[in-house]
């Protein structure tokens, strides 16, 4: 049995993380979070510290390593600006760790953490679930045993509705999350290039506080690509079925249908790290730098090859300075 701690206890994918160390046999002893709401810990491990100030925390995690319980494992679903620090703390603990997308918001912190790595002795493991997941393993599987030379025509499309709450939170802050096109499509972009080869081109069409489009060429694909938090960009057939998350891929024109099949994927994530197959900065390293270039690259609107989801009407950002400045007024 391995012994865990947990970063960002109280955050939507935190308890993914507990179920895996649960459901492989291991235990949380510590978890940390500014915030107190965590009573789903319960259902996994009650008997966990917590702490809500990450001095008692660090304290509380190095007692136990004099004592003779020493901590394996980090587990990070900490805010994205936070998991090159959180890392840090976790392989200079002596512990391995396993982190939440994005590992870093900048390409070169992975050069410092490759350096750490190295001195400690330790492994940084990143949950790309979705190379876990069955429908995408057998598009790997046909991409790869495909006439050498063939480029496949792409549309991915991922919606999935947040609601005001979202601008107040870190997510809302490009500084802190990475904006729209690393929030979101992290995992997307990894897919992609962990399927179809290396990245040779990348264009951005649109990148707002709510929606992100562009094109990219890879290796083997043509990908014209859209992801939105605005439930008025879903499809309208799909509205109808009372859904407010929408994921498309289509390769050729051929649907890939992997809306299910996700209950699992941290769990099998776990698996892989314990047995020594999870996968490392070099299997993160070209999604980070393709959502870095997003972040920093200048929209060029629409062009020929924009996904079709681009030309939907633009919505304002609902906390613009001026709504706020507003709002205070009339208070």
């Amino acid at each position: 049995m391995k012994n865990f701690v947990l970063i960002g206890a109280a955050g939507y994918i935190a308890p993914r993380h507990m179920r895996a160390i649960k459901d492989t046999g291991n235990n949380l002893v510590a978890a940390l979070d500014k915030n107190d709401s965590i009573g789903v810990i319960d259902s996994f491990f009650p008997e966990a510290a917590f702490f809500t100030e990450f001095e008692r925390f660090d304290r509380h995690v190095s007692r136990l390593k004099r004592e003779g319980t020493p901590v394996d494992y980090v587990s990070i679903c900490s805010p994205n600006y936070l998991h090159d620090a959180h890392i840090r703390f976790g392989l200079r603990l002596g512990a391995d760790v396993i982190c939440e997308k994005p590992l870093v918001l900048n390409p070169w912190n992975l050069d410092a953490l490759r350096d750490i790595e190295q001195e400690s002795g330790k492994r940084i493991n990143n949950i790309l679930q979705l190379r876990l997941h069955p429908a995408l393993l057998e598009l790997k599987d046909e991409v790869d045993n495909s006439p050498a030379g063939k480029v496949y025509d792409v549309d991915l499309t991922y919606i999935t509705s947040r609601g005001n709450w979202y601008y107040t939170s870190w997510k809302g802050d490009s500084e802190k999350s990475g904006g729209i096109a690393t929030n979101i499509g992290i995992h997307f972009f990894d897919m992609l290039g962990w399927i179809f080869g290396d990245l040779q081109e990348n264009e951005v069409h649109l990148h707002t506080h709510d929606r992100a489009a562009g094109y990219m060429r890879f290796a083997r694909a043509r990908v014209r690509w859209f992801l939105s938090i605005n439930y008025d960009t879903i499809p309208e057939q799909v509205k109808l079925t009372g859904a407010r998350t929408y994921r498309s891929i289509t390769v050729d024109g051929h649907e890939i249908e992997f809306s299910g099949g996700f209950t699992d994927l941290h769990t099998l994530s776990y698996q892989g790290v314990l047995e020594g197959n999870g996968f490392g900065i070099e299997a993160a390293e070209q999604a980070i730098q393709t959502a870095f270039d997003m972040r920093k690259a200048e929209p060029t609107g629409l062009q020929d090859n924009s996904h079709p989801l681009a030309a939907l009407p633009l919505s304002p950002h609902p906390f613009n300075r001026e709504a706020l400045l507003g709002s205070v007024i009339h208070l």
